[in-house]
């Protein structure tokens, strides 16, 4: 039987060696560019990560400078510009604004603020025990780290002051200092039609200065009777600032005051001693001895008189003294400085206080409501010193103070009798008050004269009108 032919295999060789085919050309470049691509997208990628990471070191580095660049100078520049600045801590800011009803408590526990920073700061004493009374709309700027803990704080107490805390080694530190303030000279002119008052809020005096111009003037004129309509006054006083802002008017450096046809002055003084008073221009005290009016009274019910019927009594019988009507519970003054050599029930003047001073003179006062503690017999008071209030003890028919001024004994009316003068300007002091009170008075008589300048050119004009 005959085999059957086969045929043999290509790949076959003899001597037992395979034949591998060989493979295509194209598959080998095609494998080729393939790798190469590879490489190429594995570069660019290396690129790009390497690029990001680049600027996330460079945010993180800005970063910090911005956060360097807010800290204070160190303490080597500080103390070679002779600064005393203590430089601000790094961390996160935070403005509370002071609501009704809010507490530090409150306002640490809303901010996450560390409860255990707040005590250590509250028991730093004093200067911390302002922030036991917060007021609505106060601002309280802190500094505190992620964890809360409290790096410094800073908050106005008052319209003087500021508290500032801060962290330091040895634990929280606070210091009160003052706001920086300045001082500016300011001049108001005022012309009489109702009533004082009106006539200084019209020129922009606040009432602090008005009472001051009234105190001056009030051993020369009595306000109660005295003015009339179109007396007048000019007033140089200190206008004080903060940050800016006026926050107060100040000391009267100068005045005059016209009523009754006659001009008062008055320039304000201050000694190397470092005594301080008002004087004439010729070097005397404007203070009294005694003032005329111990009491702020809405009207004179009834004056010196040796014959008047008495509306209790019903007979005609001399009143000593002035009667100054006011509501029960007003203070009443001493007149000046003296001794009491009274007080107690005296008969129809109720209670009553009766006080020694120099030269003869003596006061009293009568029907007050009560007499002011601590005083007795003896005491030694100073003027305008509070030594009782308005009442209507004894005979009397309604709340009033009854005042007399004695000399040597006798009776005098006090809206009219000679008061004994406050000692005048030392006379080595003379030269020095001679060259200040110069300067003041000529600057006032200059804003006097462009007042009166541009009065007179507003009226050319046709407008009528107080420059003030």
């Amino acid at each position: 039987m005959t085999a059957p032919n086969s045929q043999l295999r290509v790949d076959y060789k003899p001597s037992g060696e395979a034949v591998v085919p060989e493979r295509p050309r194209k598959t080998v470049r095609n494998r080729y560019w393939l790798m190469l691509l590879f490489a190429v997208i594995v570069g660019v990628g290396f690129q790009l990560f390497n690029q990001s990471a680049t600027a996330s070191h460079s945010t993180l580095t800005v970063g910090t400078v911005n956060r360097t660049s807010n800290l204070a100078p160190d303490a080597d520049t500080l103390a070679a510009s002779g600064t005393t600045q203590t430089p601000a801590p790094i961390g996160i800011s935070v403005q509370m604004k002071v609501r009704r009803g809010d507490s530090m408590a409150r306002l640490f526990a809303a901010n996450d603020l560390s409860a255990a920073d707040l005590d250590s700061i509250m028991r730093l004493g004093d200067d911390t025990d302002q922030l036991k009374t917060i007021l609505p709309g106060q601002l309280i700027d802190v500094t505190h780290d992620a964890q809360g803990h409290v790096l410094s704080l800073h908050t106005q107490i008052d319209t003087a002051h500021v508290l500032d805390i801060r962290d330091a080694a040895q634990g929280y530190v606070a210091r009160v200092s003052e706001i920086p303030t300045t001082i500016h000279t300011a001049y108001a002119h005022g012309v009489i039609e109702n009533s004082l008052f009106d006539a200084a809020s019209r020129a922009g005096l606040d009432d602090g200065v008005t009472m001051q111009l009234i105190h001056l003037y009030a051993w020369d004129i009595d306000f109660a009777h005295d003015i009339q309509s179109g007396d007048s006054f000019s007033v140089l006083y200190q206008k004080i600032q903060r940050q800016g802002q006026p926050i107060a008017d100040g000391d009267i450096l100068a005045a005059e005051f016209t009523t009754g046809g006659k001009t008062f002055k008055v320039i304000r003084y201050t000694d190397p001693d470092g005594d301080t008073g008002y004087y004439t221009p010729d070097g005397h005290n404007v203070r009294k001895a005694l003032i005329r009016a111990p009491v702020a009274f809405s009207r004179i019910s009834s004056g010196f008189s040796l014959h008047r019927l008495n509306p209790v009594l019903g007979y005609t019988r001399a009143h000593q003294g002035v009667d100054y009507a006011a509501p029960t519970g007003t203070p009443i003054k001493a007149a000046g400085d003296g001794r009491i050599i009274f007080r107690g029930r005296k008969g129809g003047y109720g209670n009553c206080i009766m006080i020694q001073h120099g030269g003869g003179y003596s006061t009293l006062y009568a029907h007050m409501s009560r007499f002011r503690r601590g005083l007795h017999v003896g005491s030694h008071v100073e003027q305008d010193q509070v030594i009782g209030y308005v009442g209507m003890t004894g005979v009397a028919t309604g709340p009033h103070l009854h005042f007399e001024v004695r000399v040597n004994g006798v009776p005098r009316n006090p809206r009219t009798v000679k008061l004994p003068d406050a000692a005048p300007i030392l006379a080595k002091y003379l030269p020095d008050f001679e060259r200040q009170s110069g300067m003041l008075l000529a600057q006032l008589d200059n804003v006097n004269e462009t007042r009166l300048a541009s009065t007179a050119s507003s009226n050319n004009n046709g407008n009528t009108g107080t420059a003030r």
